[in-house]
């Protein structure tokens, strides 16, 4: 695979962006997800991308594997395997167009969820409902995009803002779920010819912007509060999901 030197910055950014989203910024992810598929093709993009992601849950899970709330995550796992099936079964079947306009209708609508929640009084908002069918449509919509596309990030942070879970325990379930996820995608990846030895030469460079910025992010998430942490993650979001509509 050759690269011109504009192509190795945007990718070592995506990597250093990478890095900061498994243990600080979650937002980030989507920016990372961006860059790869405006550098490589699309296919080759989702394969050399994964590798990368899951050296990054590691070091998320590092700092912050004891702030998860497991009680969430159980009542995912099973949603998200059958959405990581069927994004297996439907990866060459449906346009990348047709891909991006269903996850940002879905984006969207959780999108206001999570405002409807932040601008509700503090009695009401603390009280939001997680009904079963709230964690089975994000746990099928987040294993069908993070299989096609690595998109899952977006779905996820929205719905751990609607839930209301509070900053570590934020970043602390989300690193639990992303590299159970990831490992979970490998098999499926290696199969349809997603993760080469070329991707992987690719990912073992990029390792090495990408680890400054995992050791960033505790320092960044340290110093905002709640508050700032969401509004962030919301814009950084909602930016991504207005590219994917328009």
């Amino acid at each position: 695979m050759t690269l011109t030197p504009w192509q190795w910055t945007l990718l070592a950014l995506a990597a250093f962006c990478s890095g900061l989203s498994k243990t600080g910024i979650a937002g980030a992810s989507v920016l990372t997800v961006a860059l790869f598929a405006n550098t490589l093709p699309a296919r080759e993009s989702t394969g050399a991308l994964l590798p990368l992601l899951l050296c990054g849950d590691v070091f998320g899970v590092a700092f912050f594997r004891k702030h998860a709330s497991w009680p969430h995550l159980w009542r995912l796992c099973p949603w998200v395997a059958l959405g990581v099936a069927g994004g297996y079964l439907a990866l060459d079947r449906i346009s990348s167009l047709q891909v991006q306009r269903m996850i940002g209708g879905i984006l969207l609508a959780i999108v206001a969820l999570s405002l409807w929640r932040q601008w509700r009084p503090e009695p009401a908002a603390s009280h939001v409902p997680h009904p079963w069918w709230l964690a089975a449509l994000t746990g099928l919509t987040a294993g069908f995009t993070t299989m096609v596309a690595n998109a899952a990030g977006p779905v996820m942070v929205l719905y751990f803002l609607a839930i209301g879970l509070p900053k570590l325990a934020f970043v602390g379930t989300g690193a639990w779920f992303f590299m159970l996820v990831n490992a979970f995608k490998v098999p499926f990846s290696v199969h349809l010819g997603l993760i080469t030895s070329h991707s992987l030469v690719l990912d073992a460079i990029l390792l090495i912007p990408m680890i400054p910025g995992a050791l960033l992010g505790p320092v960044i998430l340290r110093r905002i509060n709640q508050k700032t942490f969401e509004l962030m993650v919301l814009i950084l979001t909602a930016v991504a999901t207005l590219r994917l509509v328009l």
